[in-house]
């Protein structure tokens, strides 16, 4: 995306080079880094407490998550496509290919899983799985 963005530089040259060159510079890297900050503003975020999951603007207690599960490659696509369950709750991007498939333990919730985007589904998915299961420990005696 930020490639893509990257187009206005010379769009917004052309259009102000008959008028002044060094204006259309100035203009150009002050579009670019508008268009780079609304991107990063506007791109969803996910985190993980001690006691919540949030991904974007969905947010799920630890304790209703079953288990998390990273998928790429081919699995990925089957989970994005022919094995999409209707009711899943989707955070997930084109340009992204791996996913992280959350489950859900909660009969009350119609939906059964997250599928989320992540450029590391094997880190986030490990992240999930030690959240649901803290340590214990024995006290020190």
């Amino acid at each position: 995306m930020f490639v893509s963005t990257a187009l206005v530089i010379p769009a917004s040259i052309l259009v102000l080079a008959p008028i002044s060159v060094p204006a259309g510079i100035v203009t150009a890297i002050i579009l670019y880094a508008g268009c780079v900050g609304l991107l990063l503003l506007a791109s969803p975020r996910i985190t993980l407490t001690a006691d919540r999951l949030t991904a974007g603007r969905a947010s799920v207690p630890i304790a209703a998550v079953a288990a998390a599960t990273s998928c790429e490659g081919a699995e990925a696509f089957a989970e994005r496509g022919p094995r999409l369950d209707a009711r899943a709750w989707l955070l997930i991007r084109g340009w992204v290919k791996s996913v992280v498939k959350v489950e859900l333990s909660d009969p009350s919730d119609p939906t059964p899983y997250w599928l989320l985007s992540s450029r590391r589904p094997t880190e986030l998915a490990a992240a999930i799985n030690r959240s649901r299961r803290p340590e214990t420990g024995f006290p020190a005696a």
